[in-house]
């Protein structure tokens, strides 16, 4: 099989020669499109999220000798949670080459994030297959770079951050209520506002629940901590 010139520009990017071209046209199909002579990428998206998890494991082992399993367990949550792997593959234009069903192109499926950050993951188990855990764990540090040394020291999920900092104080949970959303069904634009059982609140907007959760969470938690000295 030879890639398409589309899918041969994509694996410059990545900065892997594929052996096995089919890995890649399977890595890039998403099951909307596919038929049992056209197999979709979800169960290399399975297999893709081990091998991105035990790289990013053993590279922020080697990234800070002296961090306990406390410290590095958020950190290690921020490089592989589903954002991470889509705002990869948005840097190497991943969502131009995805092989999607009508409906899903209609609905903006090339932008979003879920079938960005699958998809980064089963390109990465196809390089995986196709050359095994080295070349895989090559192209996986090249493209997720500084942000191995990067990331926070605490990087630990916001909400769950502004949680422990309400429960720590006597109060229940946050609340997160949907303010608006804008825009078309493609593209969504959602305003989240986080709650505090005391009343204080903030809001941010983003192009997902979970998204603007997290960055109101994060606004409020900042607030909060800012008003405490």
């Amino acid at each position: 099989m030879k890639l398409s010139a589309d899918l041969q520009d994509f694996a410059k990017r990545l900065g892997h020669r594929f052996a096995k071209p089919e890995l890649l046209v399977r890595a890039v199909t998403h099951s909307s499109i596919s038929s049992p002579t056209r197999p979709d990428n979800q169960r290399l998206e399975f297999l893709g999220d081990r091998v991105l998890g035990l790289v990013m494991a053993e590279a922020l082992l080697v990234a800070d000798t002296g961090a306990s399993e406390g410290q590095l367990a958020p950190r290690f949550n921020a490089l592989v949670r589903k954002e991470a792997c889509a705002e990869v593959a948005r840097e190497i234009d991943l969502g131009a080459v995805l092989k999607l069903g009508r409906s899903e192109m209609m609905s903006g499926g090339r932008r979003k994030e879920a079938l960005l950050g699958d998809g980064m993951e089963a390109v990465i188990a196809a390089v995986y297959q196709d050359a095994g855990f080295e070349a895989a764990r090559d192209v996986i540090l090249k493209l997720w770079g500084q942000r191995v040394t990067t990331v926070d020291a605490d990087a630990r999920d916001a909400k769950t951050a502004l949680q422990e900092w309400a429960q720590a104080r006597g109060q229940q949970p946050p609340r997160y209520v949907e303010v608006s959303r804008e825009g078309p069904d493609h593209a969504p634009v959602f305003q989240i506002a986080a709650r505090l059982e005391s009343g204080e609140e903030a809001q941010a907007s983003a192009g997902s629940k979970r998204q603007a959760e997290q960055a109101a969470a994060k606004a409020l938690l900042d607030r909060m901590e800012a008003g405490n000295g």
